[in-house]
């Protein structure tokens, strides 16, 4: 059912007209060669893909999949470079404020010598600057509009738009995605785009093994960033005792006196409000040893995490704070802070786990790592090592389960994003595909997610049937559980 959906999707996607972007070889090559850096095999593998797929007049549906700090960036960039010689549009949208203006920052660094008109839209902007970006887009004058959920606002119109690139799709819901390659864009009928859906990019840093990426990414031609630049130092990657905490705050100092940074992640924002409660109404003493043991229980939280380290551990040290919950500005502020390296040690939540690159930061210390899953341990680790500075990930826990010290043991040992999501896998064992909650995949289960040989066979016998009947004509009750299952499934 799962590759029957899916290829359908793509099937429909393939007769869905969209610009045939040319493509300028001698362009690409001038931007190749004004990089401070030499491109991996695997970067122009995937950027020479995708700029072959542009040059079709049938709209692209390509997954960009690159592991951490593996250069997918500067791949978007190549094609929204095409695209703006070509005389389109590109809409490059990102789930997060801090990563749309990083893109945007990268973005105009990169195409610097190419004299292009790129702007920054999201809804902290003042509403003055906002409203004339919003109007040179719709004019044309705007070649790439970088920004977060502000773009697909209804009243962002784009002249020409050619090219939506998207980062880490899993964060938007299928309606959001749907509104950049929508048609009716306000793409003016004298333009060439007119009518036509634009070529979609999708980019993920959450290393997908190859089973899940065939079941769930059937619908898209997947390009895979499996090669890091040359000069990566390995991050040296440690799980510490409590025993060892006082060792591990001597070494954090240590790096700071030598000009470096580091980032310190927990788990939660501030304690739960129950616990909270329970504890304000505990007076007595045999009540307060109990309350320390409570306190000790609870995951460790930003705001508590930041007095303790601000007030006691490294009172002579600027400590920051990052959040969720803070504003834009109040998060952009911080970010800025930290990158200029005003800000010693940034306290975070999983905030920064997606795209945040501080080249200077050579310590990441992961409170209660047990709480996180292998990919997103694995995320952190990827906003150090960064520079030209040999960089720590430092694992505090507080288990004794086997099976969770498996995981940060395959951690330790293992600094390949893709081999790490295998393995992940292989510890959990099968289950639930994914949950309903994230994926909208009720009461789904599969025997084993490792079995790729079966998945592979589903795939085979879906990709028959569509060839010899698209519309599976001769195959009612099919077609009818088709239908059904495409009510259960949504995928947001």
């Amino acid at each position: 059912m799962i590759q029957l959906f899916l290829l359908k999707e793509k099937l429909k996607l393939k007769q869905e007209p969209a610009a045939a972007i040319s493509l300028d070889v001698d362009l690409i090559k001038k931007l190749v060669d004004s990089l401070p850096f030499r491109l991996t095999d695997a970067q122009k593998k995937a950027g020479w893909r995708i700029l072959q797929d542009m040059a079709k007049p049938r709209a692209m549906n390509r997954l960009l999949e690159g592991d951490v700090g593996s250069g997918k960036t500067v791949v978007a960039a190549m094609a929204s470079l095409s695209a703006a010689a070509g005389g389109f549009q590109t809409a490059f949208l990102a789930p997060t404020e801090i990563l749309a203006r990083q893109h945007y920052e990268k973005i105009s660094k990169m195409l610097d010598p190419f004299d292009l008109k790129i702007a920054f839209l999201s809804g902290s902007l003042p509403q003055r600057e906002a409203e004339k970006i919003i109007q040179k887009t719709a004019a044309g004058e705007i070649q790439i509009l970088i920004g977060t959920h502000s773009i697909i606002q209804e009243r962002v119109k784009f002249k020409n738009l050619a090219l939506a690139v998207v980062d880490e799709q899993h964060r938007f819901g299928v309606r959001q995605r749907a509104k950049l390659a929508c048609p009716e864009r306000g793409r003016r009928a004298d333009s060439e785009a007119a009518g036509k859906i634009p070529h979609f990019l999708s980019m993920t840093a959450t290393p997908i093994p190859r089973t899940l990426a065939l079941a769930l990414y059937g619908d898209l031609d997947i390009s895979r960033l499996d090669e890091m630049p040359k000069g990566r130092q390995k991050i040296v990657t440690k799980i510490v005792s409590s025993a060892k905490r006082k060792v591990a705050y001597q070494f954090i100092r240590k790096q700071i006196k030598n000009g470096r940074q580091a980032f310190v992640i927990c788990p939660r924002i501030e304690a739960t409000a129950l616990i909270s409660n329970f504890l304000r109404q505990l007076a007595d003493p045999i009540s307060k040893t109990f309350q320390q043991k409570l306190l000790s229980a609870e995951v460790k939280n930003v705001k508590e995490e930041y007095k303790k380290l601000s007030e006691e551990i490294f009172p002579d040290l600027k400590i920051g704070m990052l959040h969720g919950k803070q504003r834009p500005k109040e998060k952009e502020r911080v970010m800025k802070q930290f990158n200029a390296g005003i800000i010693d040690i940034l306290v975070s939540t999983s905030v920064v786990e997606v795209g945040v690159d501080v080249p200077n930061a050579t310590v990441m210390m992961i409170e209660g790592a047990d709480r996180f899953g292998l990919a997103q341990l694995h995320q952190f680790r990827g906003r150090v090592g960064r520079g030209e500075h040999q960089s720590y990930c430092l694992l505090f826990g507080d288990t004794a389960d086997r099976q969770t010290n498996k995981r940060l043991e395959a951690l330790v040992k293992c600094d390949d994003g893709f081999a790490l999501a295998e393995k992940d896998l292989a510890i959990r064992g099968p289950g639930d595909f994914y949950g309903s909650r994230q994926w909208g995949l009720p009461e789904l289960k599969v025997a084993s997610l490792t079995d790729l040989p079966l998945i592979q066979t589903a795939r085979e016998e879906a990709v028959k049937l569509l060839k010899n009947d698209h519309n599976l004509r001769n195959y009612p009750l099919l077609t009818q559980k088709l239908l059904a299952f495409k009510e259960k499934i949504h995928f947001e």
